[in-house]
């Protein structure tokens, strides 16, 4: 029991890192944003990524059959290309705080999934904690649709799109975890991911820029790639094996508490009243639905797909 307990501690402190380090994503693709356009910006984010990954890809054989290859491959898709493009370009039209807070509503989110995929029941509470967050969020995009210090009410809408793409990431690697280890499904999913944008951007974009790039704009995308992408991932899915999904979720919320200060104190933007009883909402909920709420696990746990 002691054992147990130690390692689900240290998978709260695993999700709880890569959280913290996911916050400071939105901060470091701004920067680059002002030297490129959002597409490339991502590229160049996954290939920095697959620069400290090369190890783990020579020394861990995946191990996947067929079937698992094809989940490996529409989860790739969907947390890689779909997600991260849409969710920078919604960067791009709004501000990191604002984008911050929005990503506060994704532990109701993932309680949500979990709850229908997984056969993790949430109580009365879990409901009330979903309705807060929910209004939460429209009190944060109603609040930029004023454009206040940037920030537009269809760059935090899209913010939230892209978070309903990265749940479905999550609870297809959760799957996947069960038979592989965390290396393998973080290592070979974002080998494939990457490789999707080396074909996808370019074709769509056209070719990333390399010259004309400053130095902080490089060391920015090589922080957003080894610090926010390939260590937050390897903690993340290694802490999703050891704690249930609907309860890591409420250590996403440092996520938003971290980008939001980065945005206000470090590149000095407001938020407006609503955003700041939105973010508070929001933080409010997913801490209820953490500590209150009561999550029960179904005794048979089904796929995620028909």
């Amino acid at each position: 029991m002691a054992v147990l307990e130690k390692r689900r501690a240290l998978g709260f402190a695993a999700c709880a890192m890569a959280s913290s380090l996911w916050g400071c994503g939105f901060f470091f693709g701004k920067i680059a944003l002002m030297e490129m356009g959002f597409a490339h910006m991502v590229l160049y984010r996954f290939l920095f990524a697959l620069v400290v990954l090369l190890p783990l890809l020579v020394t861990h054989r995946p191990g996947l059959n067929g079937g698992e290859w094809g989940l490996l491959l529409i989860a790739s898709f969907l947390g890689v290309p779909l997600q991260f493009l849409i969710q920078f370009y919604a960067l791009s039209i709004t501000t990191v705080s604002h984008a911050s807070l929005m990503v506060g509503t994704m532990p109701v989110l993932l309680a949500v999934g979990a709850a229908a995929f997984a056969h993790e029941r949430m109580d009365r509470v879990g409901w009330m904690a979903l309705a807060g967050s929910t209004c939460g969020a429209a009190l944060i995009a109603l609040g930029g649709k004023h454009g206040v210090g940037g920030a537009s009410l269809k760059g935090d809408l899209l913010v939230v799109v892209s978070l309903t793409i990265a749940l479905f990431w999550i609870l297809l690697n959760k799957r996947l975890m069960e038979r592989h280890s965390p290396v393998v499904v973080t290592a070979y999913g974002l080998l494939l991911g990457t490789l999707m944008l080396m074909v996808w951007v370019p074709v769509k974009y056209g070719m990333p820029p390399v010259h004309g790039v400053s130095v902080k704009a490089w060391l920015a995308l090589a922080g957003s790639g080894v610090l926010c992408t390939a260590t937050t991932t390897l903690l993340w899915n290694w802490g999703m094996t050891q704690v249930p999904a609907s309860q890591a979720g409420v250590l996403l919320n440092m996520e938003p508490l971290m980008g939001s200060l980065l945005g206000v104190f470090v590149l000095g933007e407001r938020l407006g009243p609503s955003a700041w009883v939105g973010g508070g909402l929001i933080v409010a909920s997913a801490v209820t639905l953490t500590t209150r709420s009561k999550t029960r696990v179904g005794l048979e746990v089904e796929g995620l797909g028909p």
